[in-house]
């Protein structure tokens, strides 16, 4: 997956794929995104920043089930008073956590205030929010740290990166954005049991 470079390939396929499907947002144009990037100290991973910048900044019909949101939006439902969303700042995850699992006794509990800190950090910094499939389950695309460019869902019960790699058997797929709207595209369910 490559984070720097949009491959003409990639640009294609997202291209065939918003003309399929009425009610793309025009595209925000370069100077947007750049904006957008200054502000957030981030530059975004490739193919997102070009899809934005170029083919279209918004999908009504998804992906995900609510659509794909403009840059620099966030789902109707994520809520007021909400701490402040840090782009720059690393996301701290590398493999999936679901902190909603019963305890097998294998992990030590952290104490509440740790707990909630953690994932406030998962949900708040180092991704931007792409949409919601509704009843609080939110797409980000991580922005900085080892899974930038890598597609996550996060919600209620934990946080579970997308796309085949070592120890992501829950959700299969090629990583990255370009491999999940393809995903969405052909109307395949997200996760590997379905």
């Amino acid at each position: 997956m490559n984070t720097e470079t949009c491959a003409p390939s990639e640009a294609a396929t997202l291209r065939e794929i918003v003309a399929a499907h009425p009610g793309a947002v025009p595209p925000a144009g370069w100077e947007a995104v750049r904006s957008f990037e200054a502000e957030h100290g981030i530059e975004l991973p490739e193919p997102y920043r070009t899809f934005v910048a170029e083919i279209c900044d918004g999908l009504r019909p998804g992906p995900p089930h609510y659509g794909l949101l403009p840059l620099a939006q966030t789902p109707s439902d994520w809520g007021e008073g909400r701490s402040e969303r840090l782009l720059a700042r690393p996301f701290p995850l590398t493999e999936a956590w679901l902190w909603e699992v019963e305890d097998d006794g294998g992990e030590e509990e952290l104490p509440d205030q740790e707990f909630e800190a953690r994932v406030d950090d998962v949900y708040d910094h180092g991704s931007l929010l792409l949409g919601t499939d509704g009843c609080g389950m939110y797409w980000h695309l991580i922005t900085t740290g080892p899974q930038r460019g890598h597609v996550w869902l996060i919600d209620e019960y934990g946080a579970i990166p997308y796309g085949t790699r070592p120890g992501t058997p829950l959700m299969p797929g090629t990583p990255g954005f370009a491999g999940w709207v393809a995903h969405w595209a052909q109307g395949r369910s997200w996760f590997a049991d379905d």
